[in-house]
C-alpha cells in the first residue's frame, strides 16, 4: 500500500468456498460501525458477530466471535459458494459497504450503519442493513439468532409479517426484512430465511433495539436515516486538521476514535469488546468496554492536536462529573461515570478460538496507576492551551488531582501495564507524576494560583533529579522500567515524547537504542520481557510501535520513524482498523479490536513525523538559501 496516495476504494478481497472457510477468518476479518453509544463488528462475509446493547458496557446481544455456537449472531450472506467479498468505508464516514460477487449469480452491496445520536434519553438502537441487488440474480441468506446476556438467555422467537420478535419478558428486539420471505428453524439456533434479488432489486434489514414490534420497513424511513447518518460523519470529518503526508490514516483512526466515545457522557472505551485474545489460546482475555482516565486523555490529546475540541470538553465535563461523585481519581469508570463491576468469568462461553476465560468486569479497577493523572492534566494542558475554556469548576477539581500527586508520587504504583504481582517504582508512572506537576504548575499560572505554581514547580524539580538518580541503569546510562531493574519497558518510549530531558540528550538516545535491541522484533515491539504475574504469551503491542516512531520523529531520526510508521499502518486490516496488538510472525492482529490506545498512537506518531519533516524541510531550504 503506498501511503502518500489516496486509498483505493475496496481492498483485497476474501474468497470463500465453503463454510469452513468462513469459520476460519481471523479476527481482522471484521469492521466496526456504531451509533454513539455502541458498536457492533460486521464480518466481511456479512455476519454481525459482536453487538451489546444498549451501551458498550451492556451484555451482548450478539457474541458470536466469543463463541460461535452459544454468541448469537445476525447475518446476510450469499447462499451458495464460491463466492469472494470486499469491504471499504464510505469516505469519511463510518458507513461500511460490503461487496459479495457470487459466481455464476452476480453482484450484492450490503450497505451497514447504526443511525447516530447524542441523545441521552434515546433508547432505540438500530442496525439498518440496505441490501442491494447491482448484477445479475442472486440467492441470499438471512440469520436471525440473538442471545441475550452473553448467551445466558435465549429469547422466544415469534415470526410476523414483516419480521421476527425475539423477547424474554424483559427485553425484546426485532428483526425486520419485510413480508414475502419464510423464516424457519436454524439447526444451530435462531431463524434462518432466503430470498433472491435481481438487478436493481434491495431490501432493508433492520435490527431494532426496545422496539414495540416488527412494523412495515417503510415506516422506519432508513433511506433518510443513512442520508443522514452520511451527512453526520461527513461533516464531523470536515473539522480534521492535519494535513500531512498521512492524512488518510489519521482520518481513519479519528473516525474509529469517535466510534469508541459514548456520546451522553463523553466517556471513551477503550476497546468495544472484551476478552478478544492476546494471544490465540492463551488466558491475556479482559474486558475492555470501560473508559479508562489515561486511555481517553491520551485519545482526547491526540483529537485535541487534530482540530477536535468538542470531544475533550465533553471528557473533561464527564471526569469533572465522575470526582464530584467521588473525589478519588479512578483508574478507570463505566461509560456512565460509576465503579467498574467485579471481573467475573464466564465459563459458558468457549472463547475467541478457544481461548479462555472470557472475563467480563476488570479486576486492575483498583489498582493504584500513578501515571493516569499525567496524562489526565497535559490533556487539559493542551486543550486550554489550545483555545478550550477549562472552567473554574474544571480547574478545581484537577488541581486537587495534582495535589493528590504532589502527596503521592514517592509510592510505589501498579504502572501503566497493571502486572498483578505488586507494586513497584515504576519510572514510567514517576515520569507521568512530573508530567502532572509539570503541566499543572503551568495551568495553575493560567488560573492566577501563585502558591501552586511555586510548590509544584520545586515537586517537579525534585522528582526529576529523583528519576535522573534512580531511573538509570549506571551501566549503560539508559532509563530503566523500574527502580534498581536492569530491563527497560516500552512505555520510556515517552521520556524524550514529554520532554523531561532535551531531544537529542545521550540518555534519550541510550534508551531508544535499549528499548529496540531488548523488545523489538522486526519494526515491532513488545511492551517488556518480565514476569507480570499474569502468565502466557502476548503479541507485540501496537501502541508501542507508533511511541517508537514517534519517539524517533523528536530526537530527529525521521526516516527511521518513517519505516516504523509504514510497518504498524500496514499493518492494520482490510479497512485500516487496528487491535491491541500484533504477532510480528505473521502479522494476525491480537487483542481487543479495535483499539483506541493503537489509533491515539497513530496520530500522535503521524503528527510527530509531520513535525520533523517540515522542521527538516525548513533546514534544507535555509542551507539552500545561503544562510
Amino acid at each position: 500500500m503506498d501511503l502518500y496516495s489516496a486509498s483505493r476504494r475496496y481492498t483485497r478481497p476474501f474468497r470463500f468456498e465453503s463454510d469452513a472457510d468462513r469459520e476460519a477468518l481471523p479476527l481482522a476479518a471484521r469492521a466496526m460501525i456504531g451509533d454513539g453509544h455502541t458498536a457492533a463488528l460486521v464480518r466481511v462475509d456479512g455476519c454481525i458477530d459482536w453487538l451489546c446493547l444498549p451501551n458498550f458496557d451492556s451484555p451482548s446481544v450478539f457474541a458470536g466471535v466469543l463463541d460461535p455456537a452459544r454468541g448469537g449472531l445476525s447475518s446476510v450472506t450469499p447462499a451458495s459458494y464460491p463466492f469472494e467479498s470486499l469491504q471499504a468505508y464510505d469516505p469519511d464516514t463510518n458507513v461500511l459497504e460490503t461487496v459479495h460477487r457470487v459466481d455464476g449469480q452476480g453482484v450484492v452491496r450490503v450497505t451497514d450503519y447504526m443511525p447516530f445520536t447524542d441523545d441521552p434519553r434515546a433508547t432505540i438502537h438500530e442496525v439498518h442493513r440496505r441490501i442491494e441487488c447491482r448484477e445479475g440474480e442472486v440467492e441470499l441468506a438471512a440469520v436471525y439468532d440473538p442471545r441475550f446476556d452473553y448467551g445466558r438467555a435465549l429469547p422466544e422467537l415469534s415470526v410476523h409479517e414483516h419480521g421476527v420478535l425475539a423477547h424474554d419478558g424483559v427485553t425484546r428486539m426485532v428483526a425486520v426484512l419485510g413480508p414475502g420471505v419464510r423464516w424457519q428453524p436454524r439447526p444451530e439456533g435462531g431463524l434462518q430465511c432466503r430470498f433472491t434479488l435481481r438487478s436493481g432489486e434491495r431490501r432493508w434489514m433492520i435490527l431494532s433495539w426496545d422496539s414495540p414490534g416488527p412494523d412495515p420497513v417503510a415506516a422506519y424511513r432508513p433511506f433518510d436515516q443513512l442520508r443522514a447518518t452520511r451527512h453526520h460523519w461527513r461533516e464531523w470529518a470536515r473539522a480534521l486538521s492535519y494535513e500531512g503526508p498521512f492524512r488518510h490514516h489519521v482520518m481513519r483512526s479519528a473516525l474509529a476514535l469517535k466510534l469508541l466515545i459514548h456520546s451522553p457522557t463523553g466517556a471513551m472505551v477503550a476497546a468495544p469488546t472484551t476478552s478478544l485474545p492476546e494471544w490465540i489460546g492463551g488466558g491475556r482475555n479482559w474486558d475492555y468496554r470501560y473508559t479508562w482516565t489515561r486511555d481517553t486523555a491520551m485519545a482526547i490529546h491526540a483529537a485535541n492536536r487534530i482540530g477536535y475540541l468538542k470531544e475533550a470538553r465533553e471528557f473533561f465535563h464527564f471526569i469533572r462529573a465522575a470526582l464530584e461523585n467521588s473525589p478519588r481519581l479512578e483508574v478507570m469508570y463505566t461509560i456512565g461515570g460509576e465503579h467498574v463491576p467485579d471481573e467475573i468469568e464466564l465459563d459458558h462461553l468457549a472463547g475467541f478460538r478457544g481461548s479462555t476465560p472470557v472475563r467480563v468486569g476488570n479486576g486492575a479497577r483498583d489498582q493504584l496507576q500513578l501515571d493516569t493523572a499525567g496524562a489526565l492534566i497535559d490533556a487539559a494542558f493542551l486543550y486550554e492551551r489550545s483555545g478550550g475554556a477549562l472552567g473554574l469548576r474544571s480547574w478545581r477539581q484537577l488541581r486537587q488531582v495534582t495535589d493528590t500527586v504532589s502527596e503521592q508520587w514517592r509510592l510505589p504504583d501498579h504502572g501503566i501495564w497493571e502486572p498483578r504481582h505488586g507494586v513497584r517504582h515504576h519510572v514510567h508512572s514517576k515520569l507521568m507524576s512530573w508530567v502532572a506537576l509539570d503541566r499543572g504548575r503551568r495551568l495553575a499560572a493560567r488560573f492566577g494560583d501563585d502558591s501552586r505554581v511555586s510548590s509544584w514547580g520545586v515537586e517537579a524539580a525534585i522528582l526529576r533529579e529523583e528519576l535522573l538518580s534512580h531511573g538509570l541503569d549506571p551501566k549503560s546510562r539508559h532509563f530503566v522500567g523500574t527502580y534498581g531493574s536492569d530491563q527497560v519497558d516500552a512505555a520510556l518510549l515517552l521520556i524524550p515524547i514529554y520532554e523531561l530531558l532535551p531531544s537529542d540528550h545521550p540518555v534519550n538516545l541510550a534508551t531508544i537504542a535499549a528499548i529496540r535491541e531488548q523488545l523489538s522484533s522486526g519494526p515491532f515491539i513488545y511492551r517488556y520481557r518480565v514476569e507480570d504475574g499474569v502468565g502466557g504469551p502476548e503479541g507485540a503491542f501496537v501502541l508501542c510501535g507508533f511511541w517508537l516512531a514517534e519517539a524517533l520523529a523528536q530526537v530527529g531520526a525521521v526516516d527511521e520513524a518513517q519505516e516504523v510508521f509504514v510497518a504498524h499502518a500496514e499493518a492494520s486490516n482490510h479497512l485500516g482498523l487496528l487491535a491491541e496488538e500484533i504477532d510480528p510472525e505473521n502479522r494476525m492482529l491480537l487483542g481487543n479490536f479495535p483499539q483506541a490506545f493503537s489509533h491515539l498512537g497513530l496520530i500522535n506518531a503521524a503528527i510527530g513525523i509531520d513535525h520533523a519533516l517540515r522542521l527538516r524541510d525548513e533546514g534544507a531550504s535555509t542551507l539552500g538559501n545561503g544562510r
